[in-house]
Protein backbone atom coordinates (compact mmCIF):
# COMPACT_ATOMS: atom_id res chain seq x y z
CA UNK A 1 0.00 0.00 0.00
CA UNK A 2 1.70 2.89 -0.98
CA UNK A 3 -0.87 5.76 0.23
CA UNK A 4 0.18 8.31 2.08
CA UNK A 5 0.15 8.35 5.96
CA UNK A 6 0.27 10.49 8.57
CA UNK A 7 1.42 8.90 11.74
CA UNK A 8 0.52 11.03 14.92
CA UNK A 9 2.78 10.46 17.99
CA UNK A 10 1.86 11.19 20.98
CA UNK A 11 4.12 11.62 23.83
CA UNK A 12 1.09 10.36 26.54
CA UNK A 13 -2.50 9.57 26.25
CA UNK A 14 -3.30 12.47 28.25
CA UNK A 15 -2.41 14.34 24.07
CA UNK A 16 -5.42 12.28 23.11
CA UNK A 17 -7.93 14.81 22.26
CA UNK A 18 -5.54 17.00 20.59
CA UNK A 19 -4.51 14.50 18.55
CA UNK A 20 -7.90 13.34 17.40
CA UNK A 21 -8.42 16.98 16.15
CA UNK A 22 -5.11 16.03 13.65
CA UNK A 23 -6.58 12.91 12.71
CA UNK A 24 -10.24 14.63 12.14
CA UNK A 25 -9.04 17.10 10.04
CA UNK A 26 -6.48 14.37 8.08
CA UNK A 27 -9.61 12.31 6.77
CA UNK A 28 -11.40 15.58 5.94
CA UNK A 29 -8.36 16.01 3.75
CA UNK A 30 -8.41 12.45 2.30
CA UNK A 31 -5.70 11.28 4.41
CA UNK A 32 -5.04 8.08 6.26
CA UNK A 33 -3.90 8.60 9.80
CA UNK A 34 -2.66 6.56 12.81
CA UNK A 35 -2.12 7.30 17.03
CA UNK A 36 0.88 6.14 18.38
CA UNK A 37 2.18 6.82 22.23
CA UNK A 38 5.77 7.26 22.83
CA UNK A 39 7.64 9.06 25.03
CA UNK A 40 11.41 10.23 24.06
CA UNK A 41 12.17 10.73 27.93
CA UNK A 42 10.38 7.51 29.18
CA UNK A 43 10.70 5.05 26.33
CA UNK A 44 12.99 5.83 23.79
CA UNK A 45 13.91 2.53 22.53
CA UNK A 46 9.88 2.11 22.45
CA UNK A 47 10.13 5.43 19.84
CA UNK A 48 12.70 4.39 17.45
CA UNK A 49 10.72 0.91 17.38
CA UNK A 50 7.99 3.13 16.05
CA UNK A 51 9.66 5.32 13.35
CA UNK A 52 11.51 2.07 12.58
CA UNK A 53 8.49 0.30 11.66
CA UNK A 54 6.85 3.23 9.17
CA UNK A 55 10.38 5.02 7.90
CA UNK A 56 11.22 0.87 6.11
CA UNK A 57 7.40 0.73 4.92
CA UNK A 58 6.82 1.59 0.94
CA UNK A 59 4.18 4.50 2.44
CA UNK A 60 5.14 8.14 2.18
CA UNK A 61 4.82 9.21 5.51
CA UNK A 62 4.77 12.69 7.72
CA UNK A 63 4.79 12.78 11.41
CA UNK A 64 2.93 14.88 13.70
CA UNK A 65 4.16 15.31 16.86
CA UNK A 66 1.95 15.85 19.62
CA UNK A 67 3.96 16.91 23.33
CA UNK A 68 4.00 19.57 25.84
CA UNK A 69 6.29 20.91 28.42
CA UNK A 70 9.63 19.98 27.23
CA UNK A 71 8.77 18.51 24.05
CA UNK A 72 11.84 16.52 23.47
CA UNK A 73 9.43 14.72 21.06
CA UNK A 74 9.60 16.52 18.39
CA UNK A 75 13.28 16.88 17.93
CA UNK A 76 13.89 13.27 18.66
CA UNK A 77 11.60 11.71 16.05
CA UNK A 78 13.32 14.52 13.85
CA UNK A 79 16.84 13.61 14.13
CA UNK A 80 15.80 9.77 13.94
CA UNK A 81 13.62 9.76 10.64
CA UNK A 82 14.07 11.76 6.86
CA UNK A 83 10.78 12.06 6.48
CA UNK A 84 8.86 15.44 7.90
CA UNK A 85 7.82 16.14 11.22
CA UNK A 86 5.33 18.73 12.40
CA UNK A 87 5.46 20.03 15.95
CA UNK A 88 2.07 20.17 17.33
CA UNK A 89 2.27 20.72 20.83
CA UNK A 90 -1.14 21.11 23.01
CA UNK A 91 -2.10 23.92 24.88
CA UNK A 92 -0.60 24.74 28.04
CA UNK A 93 -0.99 27.53 30.26
CA UNK A 94 1.74 26.40 32.42
CA UNK A 95 5.08 28.46 32.32
CA UNK A 96 2.70 31.34 31.02
CA UNK A 97 2.42 29.26 27.23
CA UNK A 98 6.31 29.48 27.32
CA UNK A 99 6.62 25.74 27.51
CA UNK A 100 5.83 26.39 24.00
CA UNK A 101 9.26 27.52 23.16
CA UNK A 102 10.51 23.86 23.65
CA UNK A 103 9.21 23.09 19.65
CA UNK A 104 10.75 26.13 18.75
CA UNK A 105 14.41 25.73 19.38
CA UNK A 106 15.78 22.72 18.01
CA UNK A 107 19.95 22.04 18.01
CA UNK A 108 21.19 22.44 14.25
CA UNK A 109 20.25 19.85 11.53
CA UNK A 110 16.89 18.86 13.53
CA UNK A 111 14.34 20.79 11.61
CA UNK A 112 10.45 19.68 12.71
CA UNK A 113 7.85 22.31 11.42
CA UNK A 114 5.96 23.89 14.61
CA UNK A 115 2.11 24.28 13.78
CA UNK A 116 -0.05 25.07 16.25
CA UNK A 117 -3.54 24.15 15.50
CA UNK A 118 -4.64 20.58 14.85
CA UNK A 119 -6.60 21.23 11.73
CA UNK A 120 -3.53 22.84 10.29
CA UNK A 121 -1.00 20.42 11.39
CA UNK A 122 -2.97 18.42 9.26
CA UNK A 123 -3.58 20.55 6.14
CA UNK A 124 0.58 20.95 5.86
CA UNK A 125 1.31 17.46 6.09
CA UNK A 126 -1.65 17.60 3.03
CA UNK A 127 0.51 20.14 1.40
CA UNK A 128 3.76 18.03 1.75
CA UNK A 129 1.93 15.12 0.34
CA UNK A 130 0.34 17.05 -2.58
CA UNK A 131 4.24 17.81 -3.40
CA UNK A 132 3.62 14.47 -5.30
CA UNK A 133 0.14 14.04 -5.32
CA UNK A 134 -1.70 15.98 -7.91
CA UNK A 135 -5.07 14.46 -6.49
CA UNK A 136 -3.98 16.01 -3.15
CA UNK A 137 -2.99 19.37 -4.77
CA UNK A 138 -7.07 19.44 -5.72
CA UNK A 139 -8.46 18.49 -2.40
CA UNK A 140 -6.51 21.19 -1.42
CA UNK A 141 -7.25 23.79 -3.75
CA UNK A 142 -11.05 22.42 -3.03
CA UNK A 143 -10.64 23.08 0.34
CA UNK A 144 -9.60 26.87 -0.03
CA UNK A 145 -12.04 27.57 -2.40
CA UNK A 146 -14.69 26.41 0.31
CA UNK A 147 -12.95 28.25 2.79
CA UNK A 148 -13.13 31.45 0.74
CA UNK A 149 -16.56 30.99 -0.12
CA UNK A 150 -17.27 30.92 3.40
CA UNK A 151 -16.08 34.27 4.04
CA UNK A 152 -17.82 35.65 1.42
CA UNK A 153 -21.15 34.14 2.61
CA UNK A 154 -20.64 35.74 5.70
CA UNK A 155 -19.77 39.06 4.55
CA UNK A 156 -22.76 39.05 1.99
CA UNK A 157 -24.86 38.22 4.95
CA UNK A 158 -23.76 40.39 6.94
CA UNK A 159 -24.27 43.47 4.14
CA UNK A 160 -27.55 41.68 2.59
Amino acid sequence: MNQPLIVILMGSRADEAHARKVADAAAGLGLASVLRVGSAHKTPEHVLAILKEYETGQRPVVYVTIAGRSNALSGFVDGSVSSPVIACPPPSETFGGADVFSSLRMPSGVAPAVVLEPANAALLAAKIFALADPAMRERIAAFKSQQARKILQDDGELNA
